[in-house]
Order: C-alpha cells, then structure tokens, then sequence
C-alpha cells in the first residue's frame, strides 16, 4: 500500500467503546431485495458479504420502525420481534468479514407509497405533500401517534441488541419523517411538535433520547448511536444551512457517537444560510468544533477522493455506490492495486459483482444513477 493511504486504514473507536479497524465505512444503500413478507434474502446476504471484507463499518439499509413507516418495495421490516432472526442474519454475515453492523433505522412519512402501508395511510408532521411523492398528501399525526412512534423507534433499537448488532443510525435525512418534523417545508403545526424552530427539533430529539435510553437499558456491550442527515432543502420554505447549524448544536449536545451527513458531493457548496466561501462539509465541521466525529460521504470514487475528505477533518469516509461497482475497493487499495479500481459497470456485471435483481434492474434503468458503459467486444 502507498503510504499516502495509510490515514485511511488508521483504527478508530467510538465514544461508546465500538471500535473500527480503519476509517472507511460502507455507506446506507437501498436495495430493494428483501422478501415480501420483509425478511432478508439470500441474495442480499450475498450482496453485503461481498461488500463488508475490508470496510471498518457497514452501514445497513434502512429498516422500518413502523409498519405504516415503509418506503420501498423489498425493504426489510424491523418493526416487529418475529424479524430479530432476519435481522440477526444479516448483522452476522456482515461482522464475519471483520466489519461492525449498524442497522439504519426510519420511517418513511410522507415519501411512503400509499400501496405499501395499510390502508394507504401515509403519514407526516402535516398534511402538506412532497414533490419526491406526487398526488398524496399525508395524514397529519396525532400526539398519541407521535409518542408511539418515538417508542417504536426505541423498540426497533431493542430489536438490533438482540439481533446483534453494533449500533443503530437514526435516519434523519433524505425527505423522510424525522427531517420532515424538522422542516419548515413539511412541519406547519402549531403545537409542541411544531412552530418554532425548537419545537421542529421536538421530535429528532425525542427519538435520539429514546434510543440512547433503549441502549442504556438493553445493551450489554459497546453499542453505538449515529444520526444521519441532510444539510439543506431545496423546498421553499425549506432546511436551510442555518437551521443545520442549530440541529448541530443541538445533535452535539447528545453524546452521540458520529453524525453522518448525507450528500451527493462531498465537496458540494451551501444553497442557503451559509457563504458559498467553502464546503457543505467544511461549514458542518466548523459549527460541530470536534464535539462529536462527523462522517463524510458524496461520490468519492478513488482513494484520492477518500483522502481528500478525510484530510476536511472529517474522521470517518462513507463510500457508497462506488461499493457496489467495485466490491474489492478497499483490497485494491491495501494491496497497491488503485490503479485496477473499477469506476463504471457494464450490462455483463451482474452475477460477478453479487448485486441482486431489483438493485440491478434500479440501476440499469435509472439515467445517470451509475456510470454504465458497453461491455468489452
């Protein structure tokens, strides 16, 4: 290995005691591979094993806290006991390669597809619609709903204890219901889970406290806690960096073990709130003043690219799609071999690169989502 990559295969231990073996983690990827009933696959298994040899920390999909809380077609359930052993499945296959499990946990809100909840109950902070799901407009929640929500959240944290996993990541981005009780765009009520800025962030705590409480509680080893979200939107009213930066005082304040800011470019420049003068990322690093790791992910590709991230300040680089296009990444890496990393796919990958059906066909059919090219002639 050159030694300029050596930072990236430094060792590094969480607040909590959860220790990795280097700084590179696999980053949370939809793969819509699950069963219909929401247990795990084997193709899926096959999918992770591949990919957890050589990363410090796989990040799962996300699972589903509540049953009215599914987002996709072929996600895998958590919302229930009779799933730990499908949990437990997963988190072993992926620690038997050498990495730690963190099973990313959510609910979907107003993104939900009405067809995949009961009774196309699709729910929110308010009845106000998303463009990410057009033609429905979601059921404002009750406060009793709301608590019970917080609670299942709790739950599904017991659940990953018990299945054996590492950790949980609160998913707190992407449009889904915990960004939409923080945004302004999703959020207009008018009681304590609304209105002001504070009481936006009711919920994102509420649920952060209840799983540090489930973990308190249950574990009885090292077991982390991350929150993942997104730094802007692009709604009008919508999050903007300004509102960030308080959600990161008020997120640093909660000894949690890493937040994990979700991009598209790592090195992408603010929208609103904040000086076009440096990085999402560099602003986010700032405000957060080492209180808690942050982890950077966006489209890096190369260990140049993970290099540069890193060498931001942030400790920890998530690479995602790069991951499935080329599964020995971090071997490659180690052994010298950058030069032999692979940055496109063809049509021919599939069976080589263990990528099950739906992820393939989501791939090969979604413009510009990953660079595939012809296969050699």
């Amino acid at each position: 290995m050159k030694t300029t990559y050596q930072p990236l295969f430094e060792s590094f231990r969480f607040k909590s005691g959860v220790e990795l073996n280097n700084r590179l983690v696999m980053a949370p990827m939809t793969n819509f591979s699950s069963d219909e009933h929401g247990n795990v696959t084997d193709a899926e298994v096959s999918y992770y094993e591949r990919r957890s040899d050589g990363v410090g920390l796989v990040i799962t999909a996300c699972t589903y806290v509540t049953e009215n809380g599914k987002g996709f077609h072929g996600e895998f359930a958590a919302h229930k006991d009779e799933y730990i052993p499908s949990l437990s499945r997963l988190a072993k296959a992926i620690q038997a390669k050498g990495a730690k499990a963190i099973l990313q946990i959510f609910h979907g809100g107003r993104q939900v597809p009405p067809a995949l909840v009961p009774g196309g109950d699709v729910v929110s902070a308010s009845a106000i619609g998303s463009d990410q799901n057009p033609g429905v407009t979601p059921r404002e929640l009750t406060d009793a709903e709301i608590e019970s929500i917080i609670r299942d959240f709790g739950e599904t944290t017991r659940r990953a204890i018990t299945a054996g996993y590492d950790g949980v990541e609160i998913h707190g981005a992407n449009g889904y219901l915990i960004q939409q009780f923080f945004s302004p765009h999703a959020n207009r009520r008018e009681d304590r889970w609304g209105g002001s800025l504070e009481n936006r962030l009711a919920f994102p705590l509420a649920v952060v406290r209840e799983v540090k409480r489930v973990v308190a509680e249950h574990a009885k080893q090292p077991f982390a806690v991350g929150y993942r979200f997104s730094p802007e939107e692009q709604e009008t009213p919508g999050i903007t960096m300004e509102e960030t930066f308080y959600l990161l005082d008020a997120l640093s304040a909660e000894e949690l073990d890493y937040l994990h800011v979700s991009l598209m470019e790592f090195d992408s420049k603010p929208r609103r709130g904040a000086e076009e003068s440096k990085s999402r990322l560099a602003w986010i690093l700032d405000r957060v003043a080492g209180r808690v790791p942050v982890m950077g992910v966006g489209s890096i590709k190369t260990p140049d690219d993970a290099l540069k991230a890193l060498e931001t300040g942030a400790p920890l680089v998530a690479i995602g799609r790069e991951l499935i296009i080329e599964p020995d990444w971090v071997r490659k890496v180690k052994e010298g071999r950058e030069a032999d990393i692979a940055t496109t796919l063809t049509k021919d990958d599939q069976a080589r690169l263990n990528v099950p059906d739906p992820l393939w066909q989501a791939i090969i059919h979604t413009p510009g989502w990953f660079p595939v090219v012809e296969a050699a002639k």
